[in-house]
């Protein structure tokens, strides 16, 4: 295949489905662990597609929708400083924080810029050497690499006005916290192709060893995801827990090793605190003792900061797959993409974002008819 209308193709998707639907015997539980598979699940009707024995459920695979409250705070924070150009990917900028969200502090006269890459922070600071330019470093293990080399660089240059608000997650400890808790409904798992094109696949048979449940890593056009869930299917219906890789035109077994050695030298591995979730040990990056002058948090005193999360919002139980947008009570009504309780319903890649967008709309715009 080389466009990517052919990994769209209705009558091979029909194929897949069918092909799904006569292996499964029994009903089987499946999470996908990535906001742009959540969107090309509701968005194409896959989980119409696969038939009732298989339940897809929709993990925190959405980078800006478990960012804590406390760091989005800490962002606005920092952004109302008048010394301040902040710079962020335009998802953050209506995450809604405890009081405000990035959005309201640039209308309210805050230098917050929009970039496509840390890099175009760094320029921006060298470009503005009377102020301290912040990125907000955000994202899975994908992004890592790009982050990590625009601090590096930083150093290399003697930028001294450059930092990073680092909300950095790793995905392998988010699974293993997902299938250690005691409401855990999951039984195989996609995992995201753009992570692992980074980091490999080793680090997930342990987990596919310990607690006996499939891993295929997937990519995320409808094909790709049909196919991995027929290899979730088929494992699990053989009674087998293996690592396969769906995503094997990008993902490498070793992962991107010159990317692996950036991060591990720009970043050290920390406890993290996922929006809706809690704490888990060992899931995030900060910056490394070499790294820590290029840290926001201690540049602008911050760290000790903590709030506390929306208790009308179920993000939490969305993101660990216990419960769907839908069966949220204020879904639709108190919570929209215009006036989100949580990022879930305003990021791109949240699942809520997903259901109001191909699922609520379009059915009030069909009674409408």
């Amino acid at each position: 295949m080389k466009y990517v209308d052919e990994y769209r193709d209705r009558a091979a998707a029909k194929q897949y489905a069918t092909a799904i639907r006569e292996s499964a015997t029994r009903t089987w539980s499946l999470m996908e662990v990535c906001g742009g598979q959540t969107h090309t699940i509701v968005k194409y009707a896959l989980d119409e597609m696969v038939g009732g024995n298989i339940r897809l459920l929709h993990g925190p695979g959405c980078p800006v929708c478990v960012t804590p409250l406390e760091l989005v705070d800490k962002a606005t924070m920092i952004a109302a400083q008048p010394e301040v150009i902040f710079c962020s990917y335009g998802d953050m900028l209506r995450v809604p924080g405890s009081i405000q969200d990035l959005f309201t502090v640039k209308a309210r006269g805050g230098d917050v810029r929009i970039v496509y890459s840390p890099l175009n922070a760094l320029e921006i600071a060298r470009a503005n050497p009377d102020k301290q330019v912040v990125f907000f470093a955000v994202g899975f293990e994908t992004t890592a690499p790009a982050n990590a080399m625009a601090v590096f660089q930083a150093k290399q240059l003697g930028v001294t006005n450059f930092s990073v608000l680092v909300s950095h997650v790793l995905v392998p400890p988010a699974i293993e916290a997902i299938l250690g808790a005691a409401d855990n409904c999951t039984q195989a798992f996609l995992a995201a192709g753009h992570v692992c094109t980074v980091m490999g696949v080793e680090e997930y048979r342990p987990l596919a060893e310990k607690y006996r449940v499939p891993i295929v890593v997937t990519g995320f056009e409808p094909l790709d995801l049909l196919q991995g869930i027929l290899m979730c299917v088929r494992q699990l219906e053989s009674g087998r827990a293996e690592v396969e890789n769906q995503y094997a035109r990008s993902v490498r077994e070793q992962g991107n090793a010159p990317a692996q050695a950036l991060m591990q030298r720009v970043f050290r591995v920390i406890p993290r605190k996922w929006r809706g979730v809690g704490e888990i040990p060992r899931s995030g990056l900060g910056l490394s003792e070499e790294f820590a002058a290029f840290d926001a948090e201690r540049r602008f005193g911050v760290a000790e900061y903590s709030a506390e999360e929306d208790a009308e919002c179920i993000s939490g139980a969305v993101l660990r797959g216990v419960s769907k947008p839908q069966e949220c009570a204020a879904f639709g009504g108190r919570c929209t993409p215009a006036h989100p309780l949580g990022a879930t319903m305003v990021s791109g890649e949240g699942a809520c974002a997903a259901y109001y967008r191909y699922r609520h709309q379009a059915a009030k715009a069909t009674v409408g008819r």
